[in-house]
């Protein structure tokens, strides 16, 4: 439908027209204080080579409101499509809760009549495309400027509305269901040690 069968009548832009392309940023390592277990979500191509869900609302690392005013990266809102620019270029994520994310992203915050559905399976097709206009010796990477250059058909805004009704509830469940997902996870990590080392005893249940 917005590929090889895309209306004439839309328009042609870039991924401009679609959202705000936003890079980020890594506070000082040298600076303890700019870190936290439980602070800002800060996230880093790292984090979504290790989760391979559609969702991420934190990273192995939070950084603190001292190590965000002390570097430039920007809190964006939920519904961001986290896009990783370098080392490697495509790992897509939807950003579930606000985030903010190292130097290794160019997300892009979706224009309000947009929406998170159409950029995200947006970003995903254009890949190829984003990867050919990469430039960089020791690896390759897309620069902001050059991300916001990238050509992207416009549907007109009936379509896109009808595209997000019809995908919002589905990525609603699936978020529903990635978080059943982690919390059974930790629960299990949590439980087989435990069994296995005998501290809780399951020998008087019967199955």
């Amino acid at each position: 439908m917005f590929v090889t069968q895309a209306d004439p009548s839309w328009t042609e832009g870039t991924i401009s027209d679609l959202g705000a392309v936003i890079g980020g940023s890594t506070p000082s390592k040298a600076k303890p204080e700019y870190y936290a277990e439980h602070g800002i979500a800060w996230i880093t191509p790292k984090d979504l080579s290790v989760d391979k869900s559609k969702f991420i609302s934190h990273g192995a690392d939070d950084i603190t409101e001292l190590g965000l005013r002390n570097s430039s990266a920007t809190i964006m809102p939920e519904g961001t499509v986290l896009f990783s620019s370098r080392a490697p270029i495509g790992y897509i994520a939807i950003a579930d809760g606000e985030v903010t994310t190292n130097q290794g992203f160019k997300s892009v915050v979706p224009h309000d009549h947009i929406g998170t559905a159409f950029v995200y399976y947006f970003l995903k097709n254009a890949l190829p495309i984003i990867e050919s206009m990469a430039s960089g010796s020791t690896f390759k990477e897309i620069s902001g400027s050059t991300m916001r250059t990238v050509p992207a058909i416009i549907p007109d805004k009936a379509t896109l509305q009808t595209f997000s009704l019809f995908c919002d509830p589905l990525f609603q469940q699936q978020r529903t269901l990635e978080k059943q997902n982690r919390e059974l996870a930790a629960m299990r990590d949590t439980i087989l040690p435990k069994l296995m080392s005998g501290e809780i005893d399951v020998s008087s249940i019967t199955l």
